[in-house]
């Protein structure tokens, strides 16, 4: 991959192991970790990330490391490894059908069957080729080249003839795409396109990015896979942000030193640590006591696994202390939460379901990819965890290490009245819409055989809905464009709020625009409340009930692209689990509305 260039942060969340990459006259699939490079890559530390993943992959060690960087200035050989896949190819050369002037055909033909990228035809003459876009695969993301001979043959009889592709509509439709030898058996793609005909065969369990010969047991249908389609990969992502919850300072010296302390426990001396001159000049200031136990801390992987990742997010952003954090260019996170007269001058009553605003003038975020499933997307549960027991792709045969990536920024955390929740609730209309709401969750589940339990709850439907509504509604003033921003929705037993933030891989900081939008919130929630009372698709948009199944938009009530979808790079949740219903007043007047512009909230 030395001619194809991605960002560091491209390798965690779009082309990571077991994803494809279109070359200019091939196809690719990224190879496993064991093909990664270990040179010219920077470690990362976040023991609370490291401590979830090491839960859900089942392994007693864990590091995080960028993916390696690409010099153009050192000859070096690709740093990320890729294998060429599908292996089949068609001639770009269309020829009209013996039996059909007006249908287009192709040649079919193996990748050891090219000559430098080209095909050679019967009369010596190289035609160029480009990959089949068919390929088939599984939930659990396994993935096969076709087996195009056994496909069309469906007599079951052995072939080796040539094979063609025939194209017999004005379009790209599956179901005039057919399968064709020259023997004249023929097949219809569309026959492959549901699993339950069994057209494919069973999966085989084949994981190409790890080895050619590497598989696993599996036996589940084989799926018919448009390699270019947005379903053939679904990277499973888990991210944290860095909390200052303990003494930022000391924790940043034993995090420069850990490896050297580490070594000294390894040999059991840890407690003479101080006989390394250089520990000692470090530590000259701190007892030996804070040193093992913020060392102990950090190797035992930050905090207890048992706290959620954003229970622990919401508790520290919820205290209300003035300050959070240092104010410090080196720190990871700093933020203030200013007093309530600086925001709240007693003009709008909305206001009073808000309970605290907290300015995050600078926080770190670390994502880091750990797997990866295709057809379906798996995302992390309102709390921010991955379910255990969930099937996903594995990055290479053995993990002891992960990609990941850091982004630094600012944002605007915005916690509300618990007893105001509550309160909401229990209101007739809400109860009427949640079940409707849950009903076409359930349909959802049902239809993809997920466990029902898994419905994140009214409280969070609301607030990602407001967090659509104000991402809205800061971008057009806060020097960003929408689609940089996110967002991380709390709606737990701790409390309910909504943290929106920027950030960016590849520099030190932000400009300030997003934190300044939170000293003027009354006049953003004013915007977005008022601009959600009406979409430009209504009263379509607004009498969508999402216990109707004939849209197949189970996950979603009042809500299209006209009104609360934004950017997927934005939304923690894929823009499911959206109604602007249970956020304002809608023509459809359901009474569901958390807030009313005209009054004062519930």
């Amino acid at each position: 991959m030395s001619d194809n260039i991605l960002r560091q942060s491209q390798l965690v969340t779009t082309y990571g192991p077991g994803a494809m990459i279109d070359l200019p006259d091939h196809s690719v699939i990224v190879s496993g970790l064991q093909d990664w490079s270990h040179l010219r890559r920077e470690k990362i530390h976040e023991p609370r990330l490291q401590a979830k993943l090491r839960r859900l992959l089942s392994v007693p060690a864990l590091d995080l490391y960028t993916p390696p960087r690409h010099e153009e200035s050192v000859r070096q050989a690709a740093p990320v490894g890729a294998r060429i896949f599908p292996t089949w190819f068609i001639v770009k050369d269309a020829r009209p059908a013996p039996r059909n002037p007006q249908w287009r055909r192709r040649r079919l033909v193996r990748w050891v069957h090219l000559d430098r990228h080209r095909f050679r035809d019967e009369g010596g003459e190289h035609k160029p080729v480009v990959p089949v876009r068919f390929v088939c695969g599984c939930r659990r993301g396994h993935i096969d080249d076709l087996d195009w001979r056994t496909f069309v043959h469906q007599s079951g009889k052995s072939c080796e003839r040539p094979l063609w592709l025939e194209e017999r509509g004005t379009g790209s439709d599956i179901g005039d795409t057919f399968g064709v030898c020259e023997c004249g058996e023929e097949r219809s793609l569309y026959e492959a396109s549901s699993p339950d005909t069994g057209a494919l065969g069973h999966c085989e369990g084949k994981r190409p990015w790890i080895g050619q010969y590497a598989r696993e047991a599996c036996g589940e249908p084989y799926r018919l896979l448009v390699r270019t389609a947005s379903n053939a990969y679904f990277p499973q992502t888990m991210s944290v942000i860095s909390l200052p919850e303990f003494d930022t300072a000391l924790a940043a010296k034993v995090s420069i030193h850990f490896e050297r302390l580490k070594a000294a426990d390894d040999l059991g001396v840890l407690g003479n640590f101080r006989m390394i001159p250089e520990l000692d000049a470090v530590f000259a200031e701190i007892s030996d006591e804070a040193v093992m136990v913020e060392y102990q801390r950090q190797k035992d992987g930050g905090e207890s696994e048992n706290i959620a990742v954003k229970t622990a997010e919401f508790e520290i952003l919820d205290k209300g202390d003035p300050r959070i954090g240092e104010d410090d260019s080196r720190s990871k996170f700093y933020a203030e939460t200013p007093e309530r007269g600086s925001w709240d001058l007693g003009g709008d009553d909305l206001l009073k379901l808000v309970d605290k605003l907290v300015l995050v003038h600078r926080l770190r975020e670390v994502v880091s990819l750990l797997g990866f499933t295709r057809f379906e997307a798996i995302s992390p549960d309102k709390d921010g965890e991955l379910d255990l027991d969930v099937v996903r792709a594995s990055l290479a045969e053995t993990i002891n290490w992960l990609p990941a990536f850091e982004n630094r920024g600012e944002g605007v955390f915005i916690s509300f009245k618990q007893d105001q929740v509550k309160q909401w609730l229990i209101r007739p209309g809400v109860i009427a819409r949640g079940r409707r709401i849950e009903s076409g969750w359930k349909a959802w589940a049902k239809e993809r055989q997920r466990p029902v339990e898994g419905f994140p709850g009214l409280p969070y439907v609301m607030l990602h809905s407001l967090s659509h509504m104000l991402m809205m509604s800061i971008a057009l003033d806060c020097g960003y464009p929408a689609s940089s921003l996110r967002e991380r929705v709390y709606a737990g037993d701790s409390g309910y709020g909504i943290l929106i933030y920027t950030g960016s891989s590849d520099s030190e900081g932000t400009l300030g625009g997003l934190v300044e939008t939170g000293r003027h919130l009354h006049e953003y929630l004013r915007r977005a409340l008022d601009a959600g009372l009406l979409c430009s698709n209504d009263p379509v948009c607004a009498e969508h009930s999402p216990d109707s199944t004939l849209e197949g938009r189970m996950l979603q009530g009042a809500a299209c692209h006209g009104c609360l979808l934004i950017a997927e790079t934005s939304c923690e949740q894929r823009n499911d689990f959206l109604d602007r219903a249970l956020v304002v007043p809608t023509v459809s007047d359901e009474d569901a509305e958390f807030f009313d512009p005209a009054g004062c909230g519930p």
